[in-house]
Formats: structure tokens, C-alpha cells, sequence
């Protein structure tokens, strides 16, 4: 077997209907807030930026953590962060700050009992090694450290950004007018 249909084999049980059904609800609550921020650390946020960046061809007011130009969050206001193991020292205290804000707070995760999970208003529990768990006997990928998390996060988002395409009855065209002509 190759690589790629080894790393395929991972991916597929792990876009199950079950997985897939977490969607509708987050999708609900992206439609229904002000405005939707955005955050992860390492490549999980780089995961995070690319689903900011297709908000935005989405025509919806979303924004990455940290950027400049994020405005504060508020009540009616996403605060959408990845903590794949659970817990990260940053996306606990921004969760904290939105929740204080009166901010709704949604984690995607690998570890559903993690503190930034259990802190959340919505979990969506992506079952895939992560860097809590890709050393020894703990280790179920052959991709490195979390980068299976990652994938699965990914493809999730941008099933999340089919969904809400369908459900703003936005075209593939308006999509693309937003898109920048800067590059």
C-alpha cells in the first residue's frame, strides 16, 4: 500500500456521518453571528486563516485573531478556535476574554475534554492523532505529530464552507468577485 492510500485509509473513517452531522450547527451559528473570529496556533491556525479567507468569499464578516485589522468581539460575535490537544494557554485565555465579551465560543478539537473544549458553546470533535498523542504506543498515523489533525480539519472546514454556500444561496461566481485581483 502507498503512502497517500495509507494516509487516505487514516482520513476516511474520519469523515464518518457522525463527523459530517457536527456541521449543520456550527454552520447555524457562523449564519447567525455579527461577525466570526478566528484562531489557532501553528498550523492548525494556518488551517483557521484558510476558513477566514473562504468567509470572506462568503460575503460574511470573519476575521483572523491577531491581524490588525480584527475588530473586538462582542455579544452576537464568533469566536471560532482550534485547540486540537485540547488545551493551548492562548486559545484558553482568548476563549475567556470572548466569553466575558459575551461572545459565542466554538473549539474544533481531537480532545472533546480538553479545558478550551469544555470552556466552548460548541464542540466539534475531530477524532484524529494530534501532538497529545502521536508519540510511542499512542501514535496511530503515519503522518508526524498532528499533521492528520490538520488534513481532517481542513477538508471539515471546507465541507463547512459548502454548507454555508448552500445555505446563503451564495454562487460559486459571487465567491470568486471577492476574491483579491492583488495578486
Amino acid at each position: 500500500m502507498s503512502r497517500a492510500e495509507q494516509i487516505l485509509d487514516e482520513l476516511r473513517p474520519r469523515l464518518s456521518p457522525k463527523i459530517i452531522a457536527q456541521i449543520p450547527r456550527l454552520a447555524e451559528a457562523i449564519q447567525q453571528s455579527r461577525r466570526i473570529c478566528c484562531y489557532g496556533v501553528g498550523r492548525e491556525g494556518l488551517m483557521m486563516k484558510a476558513l477566514v479567507m473562504r468567509l470572506y468569499h462568503l460575503g460574511l464578516d470573519a476575521h483572523v485573531v491577531g491581524e490588525m485589522t480584527t475588530p473586538s468581539v462582542a455579544k452576537n460575535d464568533l469566536l471560532f478556535v482550534s485547540a486540537g490537544p485540547g488545551n493551548f494557554s492562548t486559545v484558553a485565555a482568548l476563549a475567556d476574554v470572548a466569553h466575558k465579551a459575551g461572545s459565542m465560543v466554538a473549539c474544533i478539537t481531537a480532545e472533546p475534554k480538553g479545558a478550551v473544549s469544555r470552556s466552548a458553546d460548541i464542540i466539534v470533535n475531530l477524532p484524529a492523532q494530534t501532538m497529545a498523542a502521536d508519540q510511542g504506543k499512542s501514535a496511530t498515523s503515519i503522518l508526524p505529530m498532528g499533521s492528520l489533525y490538520e488534513l481532517l480539519m481542513f477538508i471539515f472546514c471546507e465541507l463547512l464552507v459548502l454548507e454555508l454556500r448552500d445555505c446563503l444561496d451564495i454562487s460559486y461566481q459571487d465567491m470568486r468577485t471577492k476574491h483579491t485581483n492583488l495578486e
